[in-house]
């Protein structure tokens, strides 16, 4: 995908992740229910609910299964190896899967993958795909409702960039 269609991409989002009513249709285009489960699960300890919505209530999955959907295969192999290698990984360390992984065991799992924590090396691919679920995670939410109401709280984000002319017009 170049640069230009994924722009494009990228500014029909805000409409298509949209929170929806309960009870509709949305279904994955690349991840299957488990995957998705998981994305869920990961953005919403990325950008957890405080005293306001986090990552699930803005569906940043749903943001995430667009975009990949629309990128190169190589791109969306990439990232359910990712999704797989911590299922591992989870698996190894837990017994589960992430997604059915407790939040108390989740939340080591994500911090044994800070590269501030200098993980050994056969955690390197999770290391990776950490850093991309967290850059994926942002964009989702930013993108939404939801994060453009935070970015905006208090009036930040003006009315116009342009500047006021004499006459009260602004160009």
């Amino acid at each position: 995908m170049n640069r230009r269609d994924l722009l494009k991409t990228i500014a029909a989002v805000p409409a298509a992740a949209r929170p929806q009513a309960a009870g509709d249709a949305w279904k994955p285009a690349l991840f299957d229910a488990h995957q998705n489960d998981t994305v869920i699960a990961l953005t919403d300890l990325i950008i957890p609910a405080t005293d306001t919505p986090g990552a699930k209530a803005a569906q940043v999955n749903r943001f995430i299964d667009l975009i990949l959907g629309e990128s190169p295969a190589e791109e969306q192999s990439r990232f359910l190896r990712g999704l797989a290698w911590l299922d591992r990984h989870a698996r190894r360390a837990h017994g589960a899967t992430f997604a059915a992984c407790t939040r108390d065991q989740q939340t080591k799992l994500l911090e044994s993958l800070d590269p501030a924590a200098r993980p050994p090396a056969a955690l390197r691919p999770g290391v990776q795909f950490f850093q991309e679920i967290k850059r994926r995670t942002v964009a989702g939410y930013y993108n939404s409702r939801i994060g453009f109401d935070e970015l905006n709280k208090g009036g930040r984000v003006p009315k116009s960039y342009g500047c006021p002319h004499p006459g009260g017009h602004t160009v």
